[in-house]
């Protein structure tokens, strides 16, 4: 169910509904193009011959870092699987670089990787405890730990196949996402679910540590942190953006609860919103995560450096 192949998303995209989560581009889409794609990275279902040497989209919806992530709307691909989608890449490029196993290392460790996970082990596990016992056996900080364990030895596994440029985005506010909004109204006189918000920085507040653990005993290791928490504040305002409680289009109720209702009409002033539907932002709040994550401002924002800096090691 966790899919969005069908209008109205991709509406301000070139080629229509392409199942992005979001009325245009993504951030992946904006981060390619400041990096000077021509066109977007291929998806993992449909990359063939040559153009997986430009690099692989493996994105899943409701995916997770833990493997039950996301169960409830169907079938997903998790971090796991997409690791071994990835090994299946690099038998490829094997393949086309004339199974010269020293050039194959050669150009994975120049190739950039973006991680952005974990969001759905909250929206779509520990915050659901209708469908996961993991809010009932374990405490925020004690799932944010074991999260943050399983997540480190999965980047491990990924520096094992020969990544070495790593950018790794942390999650956003999740206690203001409209459908967080709408099951747990907040309360003394906050716009947000701020215990939510608490449960979740506590998984942001562990990877700064992970980046630092990962980049001194790993050889040549160069990950960073995207600070999301951070891109997130300040006045939407200053860019336009007047509605930042509720999503742009009308959202199903029975059917992949909180996405955007099929085939109906969203909002047409749709720079006005920070959300496209109760979970996923606009394109054009994608645009400002992508630009201060690549050419950062504000040195809270990303650790030790931004995306620009990381694509030139």
């Amino acid at each position: 169910m966790a899919k969005s192949n069908y209008p109205p998303y991709g509406i301000d995209y070139p080629d229509g509904p392409t199942g992005r989560f979001s009325n245009g581009r993504n951030i992946a889409d904006f981060l390619a193009q400041f990096l000077g794609f021509d066109n977007p990275i291929q998806p993992f279902a449909y990359a063939r011959g040559s153009e997986i040497l430009r690099g692989v989209n493996y994105a899943s919806g409701a995916a997770g870092i833990r493997e039950e992530s996301g169960f409830q709307v169907g079938d997903r691909i998790s971090l796991n699987r997409q690791l071994l989608n990835h090994k299946t890449t690099i038998s490829l490029f094997s393949l086309l670089l004339g199974r010269n196993v020293g050039a194959t290392k050669d150009y994975l460790n120049k190739c950039l990787y973006i991680v952005n996970m974990g969001n759905n082990d909250y929206i779509n596990n520990y915050l659901l405890p209708q469908y996961y016992s993991t809010s009932l056996v374990y405490t925020p900080d004690q799932f944010a730990a074991i999260l943050i364990q399983q997540y480190s030895q999965q980047l491990r596994t990924l520096y094992s196949y020969g990544a070495r440029k790593i950018a790794i985005f942390g999650l956003g506010l999740l206690g203001c996402i409209p459908q967080e909004l709408a099951m747990y109204p907040p309360t003394n006189g906050s716009s947000c679910v701020e215990p939510i918000n608490n449960a979740v920085q506590l998984f942001n507040n562990r990877l700064k540590p992970m980046i630092d653990d990962l980049n001194s005993n790993l050889s040549d290791a160069k990950f960073i942190y995207i600070n999301i928490t951070s891109i997130s504040l300040g006045d939407p305002s200053s860019i336009g953006i007047k509605v930042v409680n509720a999503p742009c289009c009308m959202v199903s109720t029975t059917f992949a609860k909180g996405q955007c209702a099929i085939r109906k009409v969203p909002c047409n002033n749709r720079n006005e919103y920070v959300f496209y539907d109760n979970f996923h932002p606009t394109e054009i709040l994608n645009f400002v995560t992508a630009t201060r994550a690549y050419n950062t401002t504000l040195p809270a924002d990303v650790y030790p450096m931004d995306i620009s800096h990381l694509a030139l090691q």
